[in-house]
């Protein structure tokens, strides 16, 4: 039987041409270590090169969401088999939430509303679900949608879906107040109906970018929004993935940290990051919770959270509220702070120019707050693919992201710091990106071209069956 119209068109699509914008598939993530922090994803290798092979070191995780490394803690876990153990119910949820009344659903959302200081919570089985919810039925005809540019893309995903017009959708900078205030002061001038407060303005920004490892001035962004808008009908929505767990008064979060709970319209938490759980939380009044209850199309057609993710997810709480994280947070920021100091010394040691590698710098725009060390902490570099091969031939796992993840001309290697990660680990990685910078830089002054096939430790992409192990795409 020949090839379908669209099985051709789908193939074409994963065989694409830009080498850096290749295509990880599931068969090229194979676990020959669970026990590796970071779980299954830190061995690497392709399904050809399993055949009669000895099994390798595990990689060192330097690439997964594990932050806080509760995922490989025998205290959670032991804890989480004991709640499980004890519990009434543990599997499956039964149905949609809109259906039945799930008594562990509810008793987690009571804790998490008094535990962050909301009003009230609502579940979503992931972070996506939560947004993309929240912005397709939220905002209302007439209002406007304001977005940070490098705001995540399940936001985007509820936009698309809303009833807001695509005229009323703004962007700003990244984390540039003056930006947003500009994008502001123009929306209400257009439009008389948000002059007069008779609808709405949603800005959408994140505590701490999840590929840039940035922290939004939110302060002055709500003393901005207040400022424009002083009738009160501009809001702001806080996406706090990538700081749970790790920021604030109890791992709460910057908008706890900062105190300005009563001025944030809604926040999101989710557990799957730092907490090793699944699912999310929106944190917003009874009456949007109400809302999404009844209209959010991710959360009523669905299965809820299963009993046992509900189970798990209150058993990382526990440790969040009785102090055990705090020291486990503590050590991911340090570790975070003392490779940038230490990448940062050995770039100017060797010379390294920034167009071969280099790190971010911040613009002061934080008065309130200076820019903190966070975990994610990205090597920007127009040649991901090759260092991210280097990378992984001294067994380290690290991810690569290119466009569309991120802006054209902003590549980067996304590494992400946890607290099991020692000095050692950290200072070998170091070492091995100075390692890999130096060879380019002696080949630029060479007057080479950089070889697509590195020797001596800057090795092929390819696999055995001619397949680029190293996708760009999250």
């Amino acid at each position: 039987m020949s090839e379908s119209a669209l099985a051709k068109k789908l193939s074409a699509a994963l065989a694409s041409p830009n080498r850096n914008y290749s295509y990880r598939l599931p068969e090229s993530f194979l676990s020959l270590s669970p026990s590796t922090p970071g779980g299954n994803s830190d061995v690497i290798i392709t399904a050809a090169a399993t055949t009669n092979s000895p099994t390798p070191r595990p990689y060192i995780d330097f690439a997964s969401n594990d932050f806080l490394s509760l995922a490989t803690s025998p205290h959670l876990r032991a804890r989480v088999l004991a709640a499980l153990h004890s519990a009434p119910s543990i599997l499956g949820a039964g149905s949609s939430r809109l259906l039945i009344y799930n008594h562990a659903h509810a008793m987690l959302e009571a804790r998490l509303a008094r535990t962050f200081r909301s009003p009230a919570a609502l579940l979503f089985n992931s972070g996506f679900d939560a947004n993309s919810g929240f912005f397709s039925c939220i905002p209302q005809r007439g209002d406007a949608l304001v977005l940070d540019e490098a705001v995540h893309a399940s936001v985007h995903e509820g936009v698309r879906s809303s009833r807001v017009a695509p005229s009323m959708c703004r962007s700003f900078a990244h984390n540039d107040v003056d930006a947003l205030s500009a994008v502001l002061r123009a929306l209400r001038d257009e439009h008389g109906a948000l002059k007069e407060g008779k609808s709405s303005v949603i800005v959408a920004v994140e505590s701490v970018y999840s590929m840039d490892g940035s922290v939004a001035p939110l302060r002055e962004m709500l003393d901005t929004i207040d400022e424009v808008f002083p009738a009160g009908n501009a809001h702001m929505v806080v996406d706090e993935a990538h700081a749970t767990g790790l920021f604030g008064p109890g791992g709460r979060g910057f908008v706890a940290l900062l105190g300005v709970e009563d001025r944030v319209l809604a926040r999101l938490h989710t557990f799957g990051k730092a907490l090793a759980a699944s699912g999310a939380v929106i944190l917003t009044n009874t009456l949007i919770r109400d809302y999404l209850f009844n209209h959010a199309r991710p959360f009523i057609y669905t299965t809820a959270l299963s009993n046992t993710a509900v189970i798990s997810a209150s058993c990382s709480f526990d440790l969040l509220e009785d102090g055990t994280t705090k020291r486990l947070a503590a050590q991911v920021l340090e570790h975070s702070t003392y490779f940038q100091e230490h990448l940062r010394a050995s770039l100017a040691a060797w010379s390294i120019p920034s167009h071969i590698l280099t790190l971010p710098v911040y613009p002061k725009q934080h008065p309130s707050i200076a820019q903190p060390p966070t975990p994610i902490v990205p090597l920007l570099t127009p040649r991901t693919l090759d260092l991210t091969v280097h990378l992984r031939a001294h067994r380290f796992n690290v991810t690569p992201v290119t466009w569309p993840v991120v802006p054209k001309g902003m590549d980067r290697i996304r590494v992400c710091l946890h607290a099991s990660n020692t000095r050692a680990e950290i200072d070998a990685l170091v070492n091995a990106c100075i390692e890999w910078a130096a060879g380019i830089v002696q080949d630029e002054r060479a007057g080479l071209e950089a070889d697509e096939t590195r020797i001596g430790g800057r090795v092929s992409g390819m696999g055995p069956d001619g397949r680029n192990l190293l996708g760009s795409k999250l």
